[in-house]
């Protein structure tokens, strides 16, 4: 893996990895670039087998990206995300550590109130943040 600087490079080596087809600003959909086709095969494949394991990132990285972009390009970026922990695998020799099905809902929370504040900035709404007590936390979710 030391002739690969990062795993980009080694995604872009494999052909996992999106070209750039963008003029004036405006990004067009493209194709998977040309790379080694029996290495992306192979990961595709392995893709499809990974996302049919319950409980794992791989499926809810896929159930995630499918709702938006379709069933191919979500099994291309898994296969990508696979890819790149082999490469972090095989360089730091370590063993493959599952992040787990519910690694997006467990996201910063500051992150998300950022992120629907902005939202809601944009419908035309003024937001004030308060955090609220647990107790009331819990009995709002419960009914």
């Amino acid at each position: 893996m030391s002739c690969f600087p990062s795993a980009g490079h080694f995604l872009a080596w494999a052909g996992l990895c999106p070209s750039q087809n963008e003029s004036v600003g405006k990004r067009k959909s493209s194709r998977l670039r040309k790379g080694a086709p029996w290495l992306m095969t192979a990961m595709v494949q392995a893709g499809w087998s990974a996302v049919k394991k319950k409980d794992s990132y791989y499926r809810a990285q896929f159930q995630r990206l499918k709702a938006r972009d379709g069933a191919k390009k979500a099994i291309c970026a898994v296969a990508a995300s696979m890819l790149s922990a082999i490469h972090h695998m095989l360089k730091k020799e370590v063993a493959h550590a599952d992040l787990g099905a519910d690694h997006f809902d467990r996201r910063s929370t500051d992150f998300e109130a950022k992120r629907l504040v902005k939202q809601l900035t944009k419908l035309g709404f003024e937001v004030t943040l308060q955090p609220i007590e647990k107790s009331r936390v819990k009995s709002m979710v419960g009914s």
